[in-house]
């Protein structure tokens, strides 16, 4: 039932809209809106209500996602249990996470817009009223490093919705770099692997029978003070599921170490810590820091060029992979011999992987033949003065290329500088044939003989996905925590537990939107998401409390979908 109550203050009336219900036979106030004096409402009536002060933007899509399934997987407690934990082993999953990815959407409908309460005391709580325990500010650091990676944490507390989300509030000062690395300055490496471990478990548990995958990704992070100082290139190796590339346990080098040891060697150490069979997936080049006879499962992808019989196999000897997850993609499944033995190979073509090429292709033909007319124009002149060497080595430069020298021959005709002429020409059926035979390619193999040709490539593309994340956390470099502080081997340790967590939920909102039918990579996934925007609309005094209101920003299809599927109006204003 609603009426309208008047309430006064100081000597004025103030109304509200007020909403009541019963609750065990007794009138309760379930919800009132202040609607102000009554010169308000009868302005408002009037169609003349007061215009707003000011108004603010937050980022509500993308935080109220990622907060949710981190509150799902309760990935803070996990954290402070796995810190307070001594000498033990890592936990196992809780059943109560869930079944199956389905369960991590059906229970955000438990999500609501109040969070749990952050501690200030007790196991790994923060000093001082407020304050967030060790496990919160990891959880608020990966929410920081999926949503706002460019940004200081002060910058993005302050333009983010997620200040909604905890109760109590935190105050402003607790949410700052100097805070975050204070908190966790004391956590060691055997805490940070249980930590690790902790979290894994509970995506394992949501996860049950997902087959698992060892990847190295080289290009993991570099850290550096700033752009153009001394940096720390460091490589990842990680257990990422097949389906989603979630990452479950994982290990972070120095590239530039002396005591780097092959990948091989790490992917048995990490399978160590991880239950259940490991395939392991390799790229281009990287079989040689493998024994692919050690009976180890394997999906790797090979050199083109050294299988010219298989690129020569007919388009009708594909077939389509599947319409619906990899559309214009076909596959050819056959058997080759590969490092000495007859393997499973499967040969893929993707029509937009081929356009791709095409394009670049035709990019790089087109500047190549730019280059080598201002040469020849150069040369018809009569007074170069260099040598036939060294204007070979020039023509070989512009045309090596994107395979630009298979189709394009130059030829140098004369003997003296001053008599050097250029010629080339463009042989269109060799560019048809290198079209049809390398454009739109890739070749993996396996020893998986009983796997469908969809999970291989669904297993090697796992690699792809992982990397392409850390990219989109890390941009080009990490730079330093704070202008006084260095990259140590403590805080590169954390910061890549944080992107590796911040990979994980990620991947696994990716994977549920993937499996509604929204196919879109991380980076694609985080912009639509950071597209749904949180106005604040802050009204002017009249003479009570200044008014607030929230609102979000209009939706595309898409947005309203994304918004439907993870159950964002649980956390809407």
């Amino acid at each position: 039932m609603a009426s309208i109550v008047g309430k006064r203050i100081n000597g004025r009336t103030y109304y509200y809209l007020v909403t009541s219900e019963r609750v065990a036979g007794k009138p309760r106030i379930s919800e009132q809106r202040y609607l102000g004096s009554a010169a308000d409402v009868a302005a408002a009536l009037d169609g003349g209500g007061a215009l707003p002060e000011h108004t603010k933007h937050l980022n509500f899509g993308a935080v109220a996602a990622v907060w949710a399934t981190l509150e799902q997987l309760q990935v803070a407690e996990a954290i402070d249990e796995a810190i307070s934990r001594r000498g033990k082993g890592p936990e196992t999953g809780d059943p109560a996470a869930g079944t199956a990815p389905a369960r991590i959407h059906a229970a955000r409908a438990q999500v609501t817009a109040r969070a749990r309460p952050v501690r200030g005391g007790g196991k790994g709580g923060g000093k001082g009223r407020g304050r967030p325990s060790p496990g919160m500010y990891l959880a608020l650091a990966v929410l920081h490093r999926a949503t706002a990676p460019g940004s200081t944490f002060a910058e993005w507390w302050g333009a983010s919705a997620v200040q909604r989300f905890i109760r109590p509030r935190l105050p402003a000062d607790a949410v700052t770099d100097d805070e975050f690395w204070r908190a966790t300055r004391r956590l060691t490496r055997d805490q940070l692997q249980r930590i690790e471990e902790a979290v894994s478990s509970r995506i394992t548990a949501a996860l049950p029978g997902a087959a698992a995958l060892a990847v190295d990704i080289p290009g993991f992070a570099t850290y550096a003070q700033s752009d153009t100082a001394a940096a720390t290139l460091a490589g990842l190796s990680a257990i990422v599921t097949r389906d989603g590339a979630i990452p479950l346990v994982s290990h972070v080098y120095r590239r530039d170490s002396a005591g780097m040891v092959p990948f091989g060697v790490e992917a048995d150490r990490l399978a160590a810590r991880h239950p259940g069979p490991v395939t392991v997936v390799f790229d281009t080049g990287q079989h040689a820091q493998l024994d692919l006879d050690s009976g180890l499962h394997f999906v790797g992808a090979l050199p083109l060029g050294d299988y010219p019989d298989l690129l020569s196999r007919p388009a009708s000897g594909r077939r389509p992979v599947d319409p619906l997850r990899f559309a214009g993609l076909t596959a050819l499944d056959t058997r080759a011999l590969v490092f000495g033995t007859h393997r499973r190979v499967v040969l893929t073509h993707s029509a937009r992987l081929h356009a791709a090429q095409a394009r670049g292709f035709a990019q790089a033909l087109s500047n190549a033949t730019r280059q080598l007319d201002g040469l020849a124009l150069a040369l018809a002149t009569g007074r170069n003065r260099r040598p036939r060497e060294q204007l070979l080595t020039d023509i070989a430069r512009i045309t090596r290329v994107r395979a630009v020298d298979r189709v394009l021959t130059a030829r140098l005709t004369g003997t003296k500088p001053g008599e050097l002429r250029l010629e080339y020409r463009i042989d269109e059926t060799a560019r048809t044939r290198l079209a049809e035979e390398y454009f739109g390619k890739q070749l993996l193999v396996t020893d998986h003989d009983d796997w469908p040709v969809l999970d291989v490539i669904t297993a090697y593309r796992a690699r792809y996905h992982l990397d392409s994340t850390f990219r989109v956390l890390n941009s080009a470099f990490v730079a330093a925590p704070a202008p006084r502080w260095d990259w140590t081997e403590h805080r590169i340790a954390v910061h890549s537990l944080v992107s590796v967590l911040a990979t994980a939920v990620t991947h696994l909102l990716r994977q549920e939107a993937d499996r509604a039918g929204v196919d879109l990579s991380v980076r694609e996934l985080l912009d639509q998401l950071s597209g749904i925007g949180e106005t604040v609309l802050r009204y002017p005094s009249t003479g009570g409390r200044p008014r607030t209101r929230r609102v979000l920003t209009s939706l595309s299809p898409t947005q309203q979908h994304l918004y439907e599927l993870f159950g964002l109006g649980r956390l809407a204003p």
